[in-house]
Formats: structure tokens, C-alpha cells, sequence
């Protein structure tokens, strides 16, 4: 979800105009037959999506971080009036007592429903939260972890087209589960669901600032908002280049594009997976939505009920018209091979027996009944995903981005002994005198601790991991 950019298909349409846009919301093609090459190049700048729609807004987002960086406050508060229409350094931070005013105000059910979705969030953290060990591999070695939080973190939450308070609830926990001490939330002209849910997880700093310039007030800090650690969150195309911009300087999750969704079923119910390809497609008009299969019955089904349930969604029917897709393949091989190399942020199959062929999406769905925007809400896994590909090297925001393993080795006498000189014959080969030296400085003493204490191995208290219950 974030930065829309330029369509996915539109350069392969204006070369091909048997392929334009018809009343059809989705464009059928066939990967064998007269139309099997134009197909294979649409796939093969499908599977080259990305960034490249960054690259028009660069410029004007590089001033404006350098701008901020530079000047701070200064800067940043001249955009926030510009950008937010915020007039003065108070008007940027939202008070506890706003917040707290906003969750009084909203429905009860609607409390309700936050509440539920932050518990089942918050459970599925805590599940993912890696655990600090120690193990002793050989007799005198002791080796292990620490987890350890960030010390302070950035949640962007966009509050355009739609109230995101999910978003707001999706990076926050996550980093109160770490233990992260400093939450910081941006979110321009935030609606009054996104500050309840903030009052709902006790977030204390909150701006009412967006783009490019509260990314780079996060990344670098002003007078006003202190720096952080890591910046994570989805965003429009201004606050994904400026994630970008600053990435060198403040750690980011990943780099957000337009939602996408694949479909892949051969048994699937149509009208299920038309309302959830609409869904996704209505979060932005550049949104990717595609469906794979090998039955063209079902395909042209799917293709009926898409145009049905997207005629009074204005933004879904732009995504669809403009990136909607029904791919036919040869056989079930060929769907799953497409699958993996899409790489989809969003992913629905059949039954729980498709997991093993899956290696790359962002969340999986199961079965006709796992609707994808219960992920997007409640379900607990996050729906901050990687987009453009990305899914082939990385899964979706989770605690793991929120902490630090630190590896520890501590050596007593004996165990210098058994691994030192294998070490001190490995930084030779490498002609690496002085990291030879000392371990074999080591050595020596290492011998004499041993006839002192034969018997006795020094070492850190041994801890293995617990299972999970």
C-alpha cells in the first residue's frame, strides 16, 4: 500500500492495441498461443516493477530533506504550514488529551473492533519475538544472542484517501512488543479513528505532519522531534523517496509501493475472488490485482463479477482498468512458477497443501474463506508487506524490525586451547599477522590457567532456548 507511480501495464497497452482497455475492468491474456509473446513481455516487466516511478519526484524531495536538515525547525515549520496548514510549533504535536477525546467520541463497536485487532496483533508479535540464548558448542566455549529493542522508532501512518487507524495499530505494536522505549507517530491531518487507536495503544508523541519533510524532521531530528532509530511505515510516492533519501542515515523497513494482489486457484468460488481483488484494487488506482489460473471458464467468470462489483468503486475500477489481469496458464505448474516469480505482496491459493510450492509473497491466504482484508485488519500477521517484487528477499514488517541480535562468545582457558590455534593458522593464511598474534599471545597463558585449574571450566551461565507455550 503507499506510493502510487505510473501503471504496471501501460507502456505493454500502447504497444498492443488489440490489448486496450474494452468494457472489461481486467484484461485477459494467455501465456501459449498468437498471444503468448506479448504475454511473456508484460510478465517480464512485471516481474521488473519497482521503484523507477520515484526517480520523477527525486528532486523536489531531495530539497525539501535537505532543506529540513539543515535548517530544522526552521524549515520544517514552514512545510507544515505549506503542506499541513499548521500555523506554529504547537499546532504539531497532538495532546493526550486529543486523543483521548477522540476514542471517547468514536462508536463503541468501533472501539470494540480496535481493541480486538490490537490483541490479535499484539499475540502474533509477541509469537515472532526472537529469544536471547547461550549454548556451549564445545567444552570452554560459551556462545549466544541478546535481543535488544531500538531505542526510538518513527511510525508514518497516511491519512489520504482513507482513515488508516489499522496502519497506526500495524507498526506501533509490533514496536511496543520489542520493547521499544520511544514511539513516534507522524500522520498528516489525522482522522479521529487513527488518534483513538494511538490513544487505544498509549502512545504519548504524536505529530499531525506528512511528507517528505516529517520523514526527514524523523531521520534527522529539529528542535521540536528528536531523531529515531528507524522510520517505518507506508506512504505516497513524496514519502517513499524521502524513506529512500534518508535510508543511509536512519535505518527504514522497506521502500512501499501501490497493494497488490494475486489470485491463484483452480478451485476457487468466483464471485470470493472478484470482491477480493475489488478490495485491494480500491486502496489506490495504481494498485496491481491479478488472477491466475488454467480454467478459462472460471477466468471469464471472475472477469463478470469484477465488472459487477467495482461499477459504483470509483478507485477500483481505475486500478483494475488500469492493472487488472486475468492470466490463463498452460497447467498447474506453470500458474505456481508465475506465482513465485510475480512475488506478490498480497497472495491467495487454494488449500494449505499450495504452501509448499509458495517461496515468495508477502502474506499468504488460505482456503475461500480467508478473505484478504481480514489481514489487512485483524487476523494479527502485519500488513505493512513488501511490494514491487521485494517479496522475493524479504516478508512483511514484523517485531524482528523493531530489535537488535547481539552475539556473544566468551572463551574460558580450555576452550582457547582446543580453538586457538586452528584461528591462529586461519589469520595467517589471510596475512593477518596481528590478529594471529593475539590468539597466540592467549595461548601460553592459556596453558598455565589449565594446570591451576584442570578441572574447571570458566564460562557464562548456559541457557537454552525455552519452547514457545
Amino acid at each position: 500500500m503507499g506510493a502510487p507511480g505510473p501503471s504496471h501495464l501501460g507502456t505493454w497497452e500502447s504497444q498492443n492495441s488489440m490489448h486496450k482497455l474494452t468494457e472489461k475492468p481486467m484484461k485477459l491474456v494467455r501465456t501459449k498461443g498468437r498471444g503468448a509473446p506479448q504475454t511473456a513481455e508484460l510478465l517480464a516487466a512485471l516481474e521488473d516493477r519497482g521503484g523507477a516511478s520515484l526517480d520523477s519526484v527525486l528532486p523536489a524531495v531531495r530539497r525539501i530533506v535537505t532543506d529540513v536538515r539543515k535548517r530544522g525547525d526552521r524549515a520544517l515549520l514552514r512545510y507544515a504550514a505549506q503542506f499541513d496548514g499548521l500555523a506554529g510549533v504547537d499546532a504539531l504535536r497532538v495532546t493526550p488529551k486529543e486523543m483521548a477525546a477522540a476514542w471517547k467520541a468514536i462508536d463503541p463497536a468501533l472501539r470494540d473492533a480496535l481493541s480486538t485487532a490490537a490483541k490479535q496483533i499484539r499475540a502474533f508479535a509477541v509469537s515472532q519475538l526472537p529469544a536471547s540464548f547461550s549454548d556451549e558448542p564445545i567444552p570452554g566455549l560459551t556462545t549466544g544472542q541478546l535481543v535488544r529493542p531500538l531505542s526510538s522508532v518513527g511510525c508514518y501512518v497516511p491519512s489520504g484517501r482513507h482513515p488508516l487507524p489499522s496502519t497506526l495499530l500495524m507498526t506501533a505494536i509490533p514496536a511496543q512488543v520489542a520493547g521499544v522505549a520511544r514511539i513516534a507517530v507522524v500522520s498528516p491531518k489525522p482522522a479521529p479513528e487513527t488518534l483513538a487507536a494511538a490513544h487505544l495503544l498509549g502512545i504519548t508523541e504524536f505529530y499531525r505532519l506528512g511528507g517528505a519533510h516529517a520523514v526527514a524532521a524523523l531521520a534527522y531530528g529539529t528542535a521540536t522531534i528528536p531523531r529515531v532509530d528507524k522510520i517505518v511505515g507506508p506512504g505516497n510516492l513524496y514519502v517513499t523517496a524521502a524513506k529512500r533519501l534518508v535510508a543511509f542515515d536512519c535505518a527504514i523497513e522497506m521502500l512501499a509501493g501501490p497493494t497488490e494482489i494475486v489470485v491463484t486457484s483452480e478451485h476457487g468460488n468466483a464471485a470470493c475472488i472478484a470482491s477480493d481483488l475489488v478490495a485491494q484494487a480500491e486502496h489506490d488506482p495504481e494498485a496491481l490485482a491479478i488472477f491466475i489460473t488454467t480454467r478459462v471458464d472460471l477466468a471469464k467468470e471472475v472477469i463478470q463479477k469484477v465488472k459487477a462489483r467495482s461499477a459504483n468503486n470509483a478507485v477500483a475500477r481505475e486500478a483494475l482498468d488500469r492493472n487488472g489481469l486475468v492470466i490463463i496458464v498452460a497447467n498447474v505448474d506453470e500458474a505456481r512458477a508465475l506465482t513465485n516469480r510475480l512475488a506478490p505482496e498480497h497472495l491467495t491459493v487454494d488449500a494449505a497443501s499450495d504452501l509448499d510450492w509458495i517461496h515468495n509473497a508477502g502474506s499468504v491466504f488460505v482456503g475461500r474463506w480467508s478473505s484478504q482484508p481480514m489481514g489487512d485488519y485483524i487476523s494479527g500477521p502485519n500488513h505493512t508487506l513488501p511490494t514491487g517484487g521485494m517479496a522475493r528477499v524479504r516478508g512483511g514488517l514484523s517485531v524482528n524490525d523493531f530489535v537488535k541480535l547481539i552475539t556473544v562468545q566468551q572463551y574460558s582457558a580450555q576452550g582457547l586451547q582446543m580453538l586457538g590455534p586452528p584461528a591462529a593458522l586461519l589469520a595467517e593464511a589471510e596475512g593477518l599477522t596481528g590478529h594471529a598474534a593475539a590468539i597466540r599471545t592467549r595461548l601460553p597463558l592459556a596453558v598455565g590457567q589449565m594446570r591451576l585449574t584442570p578441572h574447571k571450566v570458566i564460562g557464562i551461565h548456559k541457557q537454552r532456548r525455552k519452547p514457545r507455550g
